[in-house]
């Protein structure tokens, strides 16, 4: 079976848009999920908790997200809250809290206060 020519051009027509279409769909999903240089840089901790006495567990889940402890130090990744409420509900479960950070910055004492319940 032959194909006329234009039907043929048609064809190839049809088969070359959807394949640059196709093309263009990866390279910009692609794009879109490569993470920036600044997300690569922040890919250390988000929280960083020193504890007034060593966790009993070396791993917990506050609030959806996970502490990795190691003595008296804890580490975390972002979680959905609010660093004042993070901050009561890992005390909660390790006890006291002498230092609270949240992207490099230190809860205030009058803060660090409240999250100890005090």
């Amino acid at each position: 079976m032959t194909l006329s020519p234009s039907l043929s051009n048609k064809l190839f027509r049809t088969v070359g848009a959807a394949s640059v279409a196709l093309l263009y769909s990866t390279l910009t999903i692609g794009a879109a999920i490569t993470p920036t240089a600044a997300e690569a840089r922040s890919s250390g901790p988000y929280y960083t908790v020193e504890l007034a006495q060593p966790a009993s567990e070396s791993r917990m889940i506050v609030r959806g997200t996970v502490f990795r402890c190691e003595g008296t130090s804890c580490v975390a990744g972002k979680g959905t809250s609010r660093p004042v409420v993070m901050c009561q509900r890992l005390a909660r479960e390790v006890g006291p809290i002498t230092k609270f950070t949240s992207k490099g910055n230190e809860l205030a004492a009058d803060k660090l206060a409240k999250c100890n319940g005090k």
